[in-house]
């Protein structure tokens, strides 16, 4: 009886001395809780394809600021609604269409 009180003492020991291991989250957990981070700071995603003639100008923009595709993305949407509120976006793609981007 001894005997078995003493291995049931050591491995009550073992556990108390080495915690369990932490469970490694899935790819799809941790996309998920950083999505829901980036949520929670107010930002918000957007997903497209760009046109051969906006993937030139992304990566005219990108090298010459190098700003990150966020940046870029937001400065785009902002430059189209600062267009829009000042009547201009018509002059804006007309610009575009003329020099072919």
């Amino acid at each position: 009886m001894k005997e078995a009180e003493q291995v049931n003492d050591q491995s009550s020991k073992q556990t108390s001395e080495h915690p369990l291991k932490k469970v490694a989250m899935s790819n799809a957990a941790k996309q998920k809780r950083y999505r829901d981070k980036q949520k929670e700071r107010g930002l918000q995603e957007m997903r497209g394809y760009l046109s051969p003639e906006a993937k030139e100008c992304y990566q005219l923009i990108s090298e010459q600021t190098n700003w990150s595709d966020s940046v870029i993305l937001s400065n785009a949407v902002r430059l189209t609604y600062a267009a829009y509120k000042n009547g201009q976006v018509g002059l804006l793609n007309s610009w575009l269409k003329n020099n072919k981007l």
